[in-house]
């Protein structure tokens, strides 16, 4: 057992102690566990390793079964539990708090037995990614594969094209000016993802950029029509056809990652969850920095959360958020950002030892960090894939020339408005 296993596990074991007898009398074996991956590298052999170590503290197995995507995780863990055969706990989208409140088949952890002290435990986490976790007064998950988009850009690419290496555009109007001088010879300045599944959070980011925030924390309603909306469509679109400084129609997610380490594009905006893929395999000097916005660097948080199901036995539950509390310990968490370049999620973490060399080390660790304050939430409504879809076929068809960005807003929020109607009482 490493060493940062062990210091993990004794703060984990200090939660068993709080257990109830009864609770702990009853015994749970094993837990399946459901997780997305969604992004390259060695998540898995991490993920395996966290539950081996959970085993050895604990005698708990966890049997994690690797889903795909967010979007086919979720739908495979929805199709399970009501076949009556579902997993125990999962990491979903954060953003899908709401749809999945809808469904029924979540556990607040409230009502979990042995749940502690669960206020000052959640209150140890970021602010900004509990802002998807709670509702109802309740708490409904934990961040875990939390994220902020940040860019990375080619460093050298930027020497060459005349730019300084150490100032990457915080603005929109110096986006567009280095996009000019970066696009050449069949090579693109910048690209972000307006795929299925992906479009909605590219454009969160932008539209908090201008200032807006597209929906309301009950997730009953959106604004894609409010005119800071338009603006934000309007300077994503003009970004392929005006300046030309993106390819038009729409842009694979898988793609962004390959392109930038093969050189074929100057900038992306991506994921810290791509921190550590990036750091390994890029052969040139780059750069992370915060995504820029009208006036200043904005951005949205992302990524997924620990959600505990109903199907559960209470002794399943507890023993779920057992396993919820010894990966958010802080050693763990700092583990895992050092791994992965996902953020450790709260603020403790960052003081440990080895995440404070570990940034000494590699600053640009530090970026997404310094941006939580001028991030927004993830759009999250319910029947989140509904709106995702209208918002994502809008972008695309903006993005290939067939609509205007006002069009594209307005048939977003009409079919907004008609999915979201049966939730605002």
């Amino acid at each position: 057992m490493t060493q940062m296993t062990r210091r993990a596990a004794l703060v984990a074991g200090a939660g068993l102690l709080a257990t109830p007898a009864l609770v702990r009398a009853q015994t749970v074996r094993e837990l399946t566990f459901y997780y997305p991956i969604a992004i390259g590298g060695p998540v898995p052999r991490i993920i395996d390793g966290y539950c081996e170590a959970f085993q050895r503290e604990t005698g708990i197995k966890v049997n994690p079964v690797y889903a795909g995507n967010y979007g086919e995780t979720l739908t495979k863990a929805v199709t399970a539990i009501r076949g009556g055969a579902g997993p125990h706990f999962s990491v979903l989208l954060a953003a899908e708090l709401h749809s999945l409140r809808d469904m029924d088949i979540l556990t607040p952890f409230e009502e979990i037995e042995g749940a502690g002290d669960l206020d000052a435990w959640t209150r140890g986490f970021f602010p900004a990614f509990m802002a998807n976790s709670k509702a109802g007064g309740k708490t409904w998950s934990v961040p875990f594969q939390r994220s902020t988009a940040v860019y990375f850009y080619n460093k050298d690419w930027f020497r060459a094209a005349g730019l300084d290496p150490e100032a990457p555009p915080r603005t929109w109007a110096q986006l567009v000016e280095a996009g000019r001088r970066l696009t050449q010879d069949g090579k693109w300045g910048v690209k972000m993802s307006s795929s299925a599944g992906n479009g909605q959070w590219t454009f969160g980011a932008m539209a908090n950029q201008a200032g807006h925030k597209l929906m309301n924390d009950a997730g009953t309603e959106t604004y894609f029509t409010d005119p800071r909306a338009v603006e934000a469509a309007q300077f994503w679109r003009s970004l392929a056809f005006e300046h030309r400084i993106t390819p038009q129609g729409s842009i694979e997610w898988g793609v962004l990652a390959p392109d930038f380490l093969n050189q074929t594009t100057a900038m992306i905006w991506s994921t810290t969850g791509n921190l550590t893929n990036m750091r390994t395999n890029a052969r040139f000097n780059f750069g992370v920095a915060g995504l820029p916005g009208k006036d200043a660097p904005r951005t949205v948080v992302g990524g997924g959360n620990l959600y505990i199901f109903k199907n559960a036995s209470p002794a399943e539950r507890a023993a779920a958020l057992r396993f919820a509390r010894f990966v958010a310990a802080p050693e763990m968490a700092a583990d895992w950002c050092m791994k992965t370049g996902y953020l450790a999620t709260r603020p403790e973490a960052w003081e440990t030892e080895s995440l404070r060399r570990y940034t000494s080390e590699f600053p640009a660790a530090l970026v997404a960090k310094d941006q939580i304050p001028v991030a927004t939430g993830e759009l999250s409504t319910f029947e989140n894939q509904r709106v995702y879809k209208a918002l994502n076929d809008n972008l695309q068809a903006m993005l290939s020339g067939g609509k205007s960005a006002q069009q594209a807003m307005a048939d977003t929020q009409a079919e907004a408005t008609r999915v979201l109607r049966p939730f605002r009482g």
